[in-house]
């Protein structure tokens, strides 16, 4: 499901931002941007999006900067670091018979050495405040979800509307089928120039049972009306139901196959491909509900 959320807060004469971004995946899948100060906080921040989001490709950006009105960060020296890459150069020039003086250029390059208020700060300082602008991130993130979701909710329930009454259809004309069948054998035998048969015919009766056991699609009918029933059931949890409609569109496939390969009627045939054109509809859009 597709959303996005921004929140900030300010503390200390710092601002933390946090924007996130969610696109559609079966799978959940967080993806975090940190500065360096912040990097040791990736796993809280990983464990607070996914108590709030189920499903998905989460994107979280988080920026450390100087509140509104504060000064630039200021510029620190790290002496004792900058006397060690001094001493540490010199020993080296020396053993590889170099020339030349050691620049302030090149200490000031050296990692470490010049560093930020940011990189002096302890990183776990700041989880308070990156932890509020996360909450009020997520809090808008969850509501644009959240109103898509009633959306494909509307959609998901009208996909299995069309497939309730293609069933109720098949339901009706499932008890016929065996009729019919007997019907086409009478012609057929006709067609064939053959002495037909009566309809008490042993012969005849024992084709149509044999017909009626192989093509009796009653124990489909049953199980695909529960899963339209786990269907409205499950979407009036107010929970995650994603994996669980993913579940569904394959179980009520299997039966849908099931129904084709056995009722060798053409107008239940008919039925079977509307069935299977809504599932697959269904079955796609199910995979963007969290």
């Amino acid at each position: 499901m597709t959303g996005y959320g921004w929140g900030e807060d300010a503390e200390d004469g710092f601002k933390v931002t946090v924007e996130l971004s969610s696109v559609n995946r079966k799978q959940s899948e967080i993806a975090v941007n940190l500065p360096r100060e912040l990097e040791v906080l990736e796993a809280q921040i990983r464990d607070q999006i996914n108590r709030a989001v189920a499903r998905g490709r989460i994107t979280a950006r988080v920026s450390l900067h100087a509140g509104d009105g504060m000064e630039a960060a200021r510029v620190h020296v790290n002496r004792a670091l900058a006397k060690a890459y001094a001493n540490e150069l010199s020993k080296l020039a020396r053993e590889l018979k170099l020339t030349g003086p050691l620049s302030l250029d090149t200490l000031m390059r050296a990692p470490g050495v010049l560093q930020t208020n940011e990189e002096l700060a302890d990183a776990e300082d700041f989880w308070p405040s990156v932890q509020r602008a996360l909450g009020t991130a997520l809090e808008m993130l969850v509501k644009m979800r959240v109103r898509e979701g009633a959306n494909l909710r509307k959609d998901l329930a009208q996909r299995i509307g069309v497939m309730q009454k293609s069933v109720a259809r098949v339901k009706k004309e499932a008890p016929l089928v065996q009729k019919r069948y007997r019907e086409q054998l009478l012609e057929r035998i006709k067609t064939a120039g053959l002495d037909g048969p009566t309809l008490d015919d042993e012969r005849l009766l024992k084709e149509v049972v044999y017909f009626a056991d192989r093509s009796d699609i009653s124990e489909e009918i049953t199980r695909l009306e529960s899963h339209f029933q786990q269907f409205h059931d499950c979407v009036k949890a107010g929970e995650p139901v994603g994996r669980t409609l993913d579940f569904l569109a394959q179980e009520i496939n299997r039966e849908v196959n099931t129904v084709g390969s056995k009722a060798n009627d053409a107008r239940i045939s008919r039925e079977v491909v509307i069935l299977k054109t809504e599932l697959e509809k269904f079955r796609e859009q199910a995979q963007n509900v969290e």
